[in-house]
Formats: C-alpha cells, structure tokens, sequence
C-alpha cells in the first residue's frame, strides 16, 4: 500500500477482509506472493465503453476533437445494443486483467444513439459484477439546449437505473444553461455529477467557475468531477493556483485523461507543441481531490490503449514531470483518490472492508508505476478473479535444442562453431 510498505498478512473471511496483522495465524488455504504489492484495486472514474475500439470503422486522417465528435456521431447511429456489448466487453475484459476492480464509464444519450448503447452497458454490468463494479454514467455528447429530445432520454435512462448524469457543456450553443439544467436533473434524481469541460487551450474563460459556483450554491460540494480541464495546463502559477483553491473550496473533482488530453490538444502548432495535460498532483496539493483515467481506447478521440491504469499513471509521470520521490502520489490517483472521487464507502485493505484487491509484481508503489509491472491476480469479494502466470525465460544453456529445434555445437572455447540441420517445426 503506498505509504505503508511493510510485508503484512492478509486475512479474509467471507468476502471481507477479516484481519491485516503480521504473522496472521490462520487454519485456512494460504496464498504466498512472496512479498509483492497488494492494493485495494485501480478505479477508472471517466471511460468510454459504448465507443470503444472503433478503429476498423473509421479513416482516421483527422485527428482533432470536433472532427472525432463528428466521426463517432455518425458511426452510433449504426449502433446496436448486440455491437456496444462486445466491444465494451473487450475494453472491460483488458481493464480487468490490468488490475481495475472499479470504473464509471460515460455512455452516448441522445436522439443518434437513443438508449441503445446504455442498454448494452447495464448488460456489461450485470454481466461483470463477479469481476467489477461498473457505474454508468448517462450524459449528452452533443448538447443539450440544443438538441431536442436528449433531455427526456437522459430522464428515461435515470429512471431506468443510470447511476450519475454527465455533461458537455463545450458542444452545447448555451453551456451555462446546460450547466444549470444538468445540476436541475442531478438534483432531482439525487445522483453526482460528472462533466467533460473546458477541454481546449484557451484560458481566457472557464466554465469550471460556473460549476464551482453551482456546487456551492446547490451545496452538491463532493459530489461533482469535471474531466479534461486542460485548460489548467496554460495557466500562469499565479491563476493556476487561484483556480486550484476554488475546485477546493468547491469540492469540485478534476480527472485528468493523459492519453487524450495529449494526443488531441495543441494538434495545430507546428513547434514547441504544448503537452495540454492538467498537472494533477500540483492540484492535490491545493486539497483538490484528482483522478487519472483512461477515456477512450482505439477510438478516433485516442487511436490506442490497453485499459491499463498503471501504464496510464506511468505516462502522466512522464509527461508531467513528476519526480521519483512523487511516483507513490501517482499511484494515489488511480487507487485511493478517484475512489474518493466515486464515494466508494467501502473501498480499501482494512478490516471489515470487501475483500476487493490485486496483487503486483512489485515490492512497492514506486518501482510498481516506473516499471509499469504486471498485476498478477485479483480478488473480488474474497473470490480470485484471475492470475497471471510470469514470463519465463528460456535461456539456452537450459534447453538441449533452440526454439525451432535445433541443435548446438559448441568448440573448445564455448563458441558455436556450427548449427545442425534444424528440424521441421511451426508456430501455431
């Protein structure tokens, strides 16, 4: 656990955590990993799986945000709830074997996508409960005010079992309004709030102010995110710390998304390309609660990915310049904070907490985010949900014939003089 790096036994009963002591003493099955992390899981708070892995439908020669919205608004109207299923199943599928226990995805509602797609999701839900906890999260790609007909879809999917409500305010013709509407709904329906904003380069205006001001004014403090916000990434210190101290005092969340905040901002400059990232642990610093999150995989909003937190860590570090001594404060944002961020009350490795935990092929958080290093297996209400057997290599002192059957002859020095004839073999 970051911040705690002592070698601990873990005990659990029933699908909870009975116990976490030194030299457990316990007549039950023994699982030894031999000294290796274990975290209570990584919790993804912003993914698309109702448009994921698009790639084979699309020419991908644009490359900019209003151009990827354009692209996946004409391709979901070919979506079926059968088409969404197996590709969010293949994107939950990757996230799962990467150590993430629990995710809120962002699903399509308008009249292009209708209810479609959030049907195939809450299947995914049903479907992986065994392995994950998915909240689905219903919001309007492309408007609200401006799009007749999305409003009533996003109350009929509340109705029907969504578990927050999103925004996008950026895409609408009047985005205060949209905010106003969206806090309405929230409201009413007694879920939080997750909104994609101010998601260009321009710091001349921030819609995040107006959420701020909503949070505190409908007293929704800690219970709304706002995702992207690279706008924060050109901010002088002095204004960028300014707004730090409103999300705070606001208790508005920020999710940085590193894979498609970098791919799609500063696309049009020709040199000294700006990163267009929002430095997340100089936010924390400020009392913000922060998150690191996936957003989109092979998509036309971020061409590649692979579901994995820990990889997605790794890259903010890198491109955020975050020292060594700071590597376990990454880790934080895709454990301890975006659960935070989620309100998952019951999230952790304490007693009495769900036995909900992976196990990673590291002694610590630190050489576990440099490294990138695999997760070896995960546990879900007490129950392992996978293992993953470690690379072995087969070095050829240990081995009579090479990988394709053939044989070596060695002089007197230890030098391959001369290779046989190989044998017939193939791969399959």
């Amino acid at each position: 656990m970051p911040g705690r790096e002592v070698l601990v036994d873990i005990g659990l009963r029933g699908g909870t955590i009975a116990a976490v002591e030194t030299r457990l003493q316990a007549e039950a099955p023994e699982i030894e990993v031999s000294g290796r992390l274990v975290l209570p899981g990584f919790v993804d708070t912003h993914i698309h799986l109702d448009k994921a892995c698009l790639l084979g439908r699309c020419a991908h020669d644009h490359g900019d945000l209003a151009s990827a919205i354009k692209t996946v608004s004409e391709l979901k109207r070919g979506f079926t709830v059968e088409d969404v299923y197996q590709r969010g199943a293949r994107v939950l599928e990757m996230a799962i074997l990467k150590g993430t226990t629990h995710m809120r995805t962002h699903v399509e509602v308008d009249p292009r996508a209708g209810l479609r797609s959030f049907a195939a999701i809450k299947q995914l839900k049903r479907d992986y409960a065994w392995a994950i906890d998915l909240s689905i999260c219903v919001f309007p790609q492309e408007g609200l005010t401006n799009d007749p007909g999305t409003e009533e879809l996003l109350v009929e999917a509340l109705q029907d079992g969504a578990d927050l409500l999103g925004g996008c305010p950026y895409t609408d013709s009047n985005p205060k309004a949209q905010i106003d509407r969206l806090f309405d709904l929230g409201i009413r329906f007694g879920v939080d709030l997750d909104f994609h904003l101010d998601f260009d380069l321009d710091p001349s205006w921030l819609l995040m102010d107006d959420v701020c001001d909503q949070a505190v004014k409908r007293s929704y403090q800690g219970r709304v995110a706002i995702g992207h916000a690279t706008k924060l990434s050109v901010l002088p210190p002095d204004d960028f710390a300014r707004a730090a101290d409103r999300l705070a005092r606001s208790g508005v969340a920020v999710t940085g998304l590193p894979a498609t905040d970098v791919y799609l901002m500063g696309r049009e400059a020709t040199h000294h390309a700006p990163r267009g990232l929002a430095l997340l642990h100089k936010l924390v610093d400020h009392g913000v609660c922060c998150s690191i999150a996936t957003n989109n995989v092979l998509n036309p909003f971020t061409p590649f990915g692979d579901a994995s937190l820990l990889r997605m860590a790794n890259f903010y570090a890198n491109v955020a310049h975050v020292s060594p001594a700071e590597f376990d404060g990454c880790i934080d944002l895709v454990t301890v904070l975006p659960a935070k961020l989620m309100n998952l009350k019951d999230y952790g490795l304490s007693p009495g907490k769900p036995a909900n935990l992976i196990v990673i092929e590291a002694e610590g958080p630190t050489s576990a985010l440099a490294e990138i290093a695999d997760v070896a297996m995960a546990f879900r209400n007490g129950e392992q949900t996978f293992s993953r057997t470690p690379a072995e290599l087969l070095h050829p002192s240990h081995r009579p014939f090479d990988t394709f059957g053939t044989s070596h002859s060695r002089s007197e020095n230890g030098v391959v003089s001369k290779w046989d004839q190989p044998r017939s073999a193939s791969i399959v």
